[in-house]
């Protein structure tokens, strides 16, 4: 029933910003994705005009499944609203249901809470920033640091690893 309110939330979203904004389809967007995914992108609004804003906590950069979900299915909605997506709202509402229940039911079977969304995912970001910027940012993500130690012997460190054991004696702190 989750996944009926979310699309009944971004049709919703989506209608009233056309009614105040008409046309406006990154107003469409962005209204549908709010009423959708609820305080992901509404937090992160108040945080950026509260000056609270941290890059490495922003939903906007690291978008949770709910989250993208609704965004797609918010630029779905407004591309029929505006009649650029030939189908019935109730038709595109259906099938958009639909493929919302078989996601979560595949999640919950196979017991894996990886995106599922991977592929569509690569294939945007090659089409629009090019296959050569993709493959210089994995390539960097898997690079080491190498550190001098005090004794002039060097050793290499991920940043990866070197971080949860600080975040593991701050936890450990607080727990304490």
């Amino acid at each position: 029933m989750k996944e009926v309110t979310r699309t009944w939330k971004i049709v919703g979203g989506v209608s009233d910003a056309n009614s105040y904004y008409r046309n406006a389809w990154i107003v469409m967007i962005v209204v549908g994705w709010a009423r959708g995914a609820g305080g992901a992108v509404v937090t992160a609004c108040e945080q950026l005009l509260k000056g609270d804003w941290k890059p490495e906590g922003d939903e906007w950069l690291k978008m949770s499944f709910p989250c993208k979900i609704t965004l797609l299915g918010s630029i779905m909605f407004t591309f029929q609203h505006t009649r650029h997506l030939a189908i019935s709202k109730h038709d595109l509402m259906f099938l958009y249901t639909i493929f919302l229940v078989t996601i979560k039911v595949t999640m919950m079977m196979t017991k894996d809470t990886a995106v599922t969304l991977t592929p569509f995912e690569d294939t945007l970001t090659r089409m629009l920033f090019g296959r050569r910027q993709q493959q210089q940012f994995s390539s960097s993500e898997k690079k080491t640091e190498v550190k001098p130690s005090s004794n002039g012997s060097a050793s290499s460190a991920s940043k990866r690893g070197a971080e949860p054991s600080g975040g593991a004696k701050r936890h450990a702190k607080k727990e304490d």
